[in-house]
């Protein structure tokens, strides 16, 4: 039987881990000292400017290439701007259904990512017919893997990640960090188990603003890194 002086212990500690959890999916970025990051893609307008005003943006993943021959057009001259200025730099592809092996060769072969640089799979829909599903989203990650020696970030949904969660446990993707897709500013029911929490989450686009952000319009999409400046900084590109 516990002591009351160990009841205590154990009561305060669970109740700091609780608020830990909730402060980490309760509007996150109300927080000054975390992280942001936007990722663009050639639609979004950007005045770098402006956006030098918010000091907590301090990376950019912009969108690459699509399938296996499409390539953003504004992703080198935003890139040379991007470096130019101090940010951060990452990109992702766009995961289309077939040929996962030749879409990662097309991406790596195409952004050249270089060892500080962030690379990323953005799998729309882990169940779908038509983009890129959950199995050709491992093969395409194994691809990145032999050809940098590195797993890439996983962009996914809600839906993706709990199906991914539930499917796939004994798989790559547990290497892969999650940036999880979720346009709320508090989630309650996180598919953790494959992953003990996000990297990155993307709380606000069109769909859902919830954060201007200098320089940009509504339409940008915003993440919350799941840490600080500094260790956003220290950590990148999230992947070794």
């Amino acid at each position: 039987m516990r002591t009351i002086s160990e009841f205590l212990a154990v009561t305060v500690l669970a109740s700091a881990s609780a608020f830990a959890w909730a402060g980490e999916f309760d509007a996150p970025w109300n927080d000054p000292k975390v992280a942001l990051v936007i990722d663009p893609y050639y639609g979004n307008s950007i005045d770098w400017n402006k956006l030098a005003t918010e000091p907590r943006v301090v990376a950019i993943i912009h969108k690459a290439t699509v399938g296996t021959r499409k390539l953003d057009p504004s992703y080198l001259t935003r890139k040379e701007e991007a470096r130019k200025r101090g940010y951060l730099w990452g990109s992702y592809h766009w995961g289309e259904s077939g040929n996962p092996e030749r879409q990662a060769d097309y991406y790596i072969d195409t952004v050249k990512p270089t060892p500080d640089e962030l690379i990323a799979l953005d799998l729309e829909d882990a169940a779908s017919s038509k983009l890129m599903n959950a199995d050709e989203a491992i093969r395409f990650v194994q691809r990145v893997k032999q050809r940098t020696g590195r797993y890439p970030v996983l962009y996914t949904n809600h839906a993706s990640a709990k199906l991914i969660t539930a499917k796939f446990m004994d798989s790559v993707f547990a290497k892969t960090p999650l940036w999880y897709a979720r346009f709320k500013s508090k989630v309650s029911d996180f598919p953790s188990g494959l992953w003990p929490s996000y990297t990155l989450w993307q709380f606000s686009s069109e769909i859902l603003p919830q954060k201007p952000i200098p320089g940009t319009k509504p339409d940008m999409d915003i993440n919350v890194y799941n840490g600080s400046v500094e260790q956003i900084r220290a950590s990148w590109p999230l992947t070794k």
